[in-house]
């Protein structure tokens, strides 16, 4: 077969920023805890990466865009080990943008990935590490590749005519009349990875001192190094998900800029009204909420209407990072304000502002019922099956350290390691004669 090499090239380099994304998550998410956690925060994320990389391709491709079981999964033994996905008869099996199909394993492990690693920011400081490598595995299996199935595979959330939105509107041509849009993930990776949070966070509980002592981050440079990798990266997520080096991938590249630009200056308006100072920590976490909002948004904007969808998200996470001291959920690093909402908002955003079909734009309400319902489906499907995780592990291993390893440290009592070694004077006399 002739294949397209431009798209080849572009869909490697695409997953290549994709999979940068969960290390830039390890700086960001390492920054804003305190000193003694940092290491155990990066470990979640490089966690997550063995974890959901090894099972991806034992049975999460075959999950994900195996033949459906009921419109919900994947059958798992259908490409096991990636059996028939990367050749077939003796050729390599063509992917989406006319090149081998192993270009989309690559490309879709690395979201796999990094939806997995979002969630340990509700968590820090007080997780054991062995049953979050679990979870992570577990939650891989039950949640995320049912979702991608649900919603890229030809599931029960997609465009299929056997679908949710075909049982809404109807089908046209064999498929839904009017499909959900989700460029690039606003219901499978942030909706989904943002409710998981909240229910972790309720069921695992508050850290020592939570709401009474100061829990600062550490490192605000981290953060700052952290979000700006994560930019970089996403520029793979949104404008690799047109599948090939083509006009969409041009449109969505721009788009997730402006609305990042717009995301970040609202978030820093919020503040300087709301507290009277722009912080660093604002800047990071506002262009983190703009790059959430778009995902799912990406191809179906502009950039203009991108620029009201991010500036909205600024403010909307900016506002909700404080619910959690109002109704007592110690959502640690803020996944709930920043995924659930801003990927919530983005997902419906589409049917407010999508070209063509935005409510706003003349478009009509069926698109905006649709995504509103898509995006609800996703809430309850993540909730309720991490509830049932989590409640299980609870019960099994246990998700607490104990409460003088988390005053302590828990980077010393998981890892046996430090980030900072305090220097003594005593220490330095010991070097000198040593």
């Amino acid at each position: 077969m002739d294949w397209d090499t431009g798209n080849a090239a572009w869909m490697l380099m695409s997953a290549s920023l994709v999979l940068l994304m969960t290390p830039g998550l390890a700086f960001f998410y390492g920054g804003m805890v305190r000193g003694k956690s940092v290491l155990n925060m990066m470990m979640m994320s490089f966690g997550a990466i063995g974890v959901v990389g090894v099972i991806y391709v034992l049975w999460g491709w075959s999950m994900s865009y195996g033949s459906s079981v009921g419109g919900v999964f994947g059958n798992p033994f259908d490409q096991f080990g990636l059996s028939g996905t990367l050749v077939a008869d003796g050729a390599p099996v063509p992917g989406l943008g006319n090149y081998p199909q192993a270009i989309d394993v690559a490309f879709q492990v690395t979201f796999a990935i990094i939806t997995v690693a979002l969630i340990s920011g509700a968590l820090a400081d007080r997780t054991r590490f062995s049953t979050w490598l679990v979870f992570a595995g577990v939650w891989a299996t039950l949640v995320y590749f049912p979702m991608a199935h649900m919603v890229w595979g030809g599931g029960l959330l997609s465009g299929s005519e056997s679908g949710l939105a075909a049982k809404i509107f109807g089908v046209t041509d064999g498929a839904a009349t009017v499909a959900p849009i989700d460029f690039a993930g606003g219901t499978v990776v942030h909706i989904n990875a943002g409710v998981a949070a909240l229910v972790l966070a309720l069921i695992i509980g508050q850290r020592k001192g939570f709401g009474k002592e100061p829990m600062r981050p550490h490192n605000l440079p981290f953060v700052m190094l952290g979000a700006a990798l994560l930019w970089f990266g996403w520029f793979g997520f949104n404008a690799g998900s047109a599948f090939g080096a083509n006009e969409t991938a041009g449109l969505a590249w721009v788009n997730t800029t402006a609305a990042t630009c717009a995301a970040m200056l609202g978030w820093l308006l919020t503040e300087r009204i709301r507290d009277g100072h722009a912080t660093s920590l604002g800047a990071a976490s506002g262009v983190v909420a703009g790059l959430v909002a778009i995902t799912p948004a990406a191809g179906a904007l502009n950039p203009v209407t991108s620029l009201v969808l991010g500036v909205v998200a600024g403010v909307l996470s900016a506002l909700a990072v404080g619910l959690k001291y109002k109704f007592g959920y110690d959502d640690s690093l803020d996944v709930v304000g920043v995924h659930l909402v801003s990927g919530f908002w983005g997902t419906i955003g589409v049917g407010l502002l999508g070209d063509n079909v935005g409510l706003l734009l003349g478009g009509g309400i069926r698109q905006f019922v649709v995504q509103l319902v898509i995006a609800v489906a996703a809430i309850l499907v993540s909730g309720v099956l991490t509830f049932v995780i989590g409640t299980i592990l609870k019960r099994t291993m246990g998700w607490r350290i104990g409460e003088d390893a988390e005053v302590g440290g828990i980077d010393l009592t998981e890892h046996g390691e430090s980030a900072y070694e305090t220097i003594t004077a005593g220490s330095i006399i010991k070097e000198i004669r040593a």
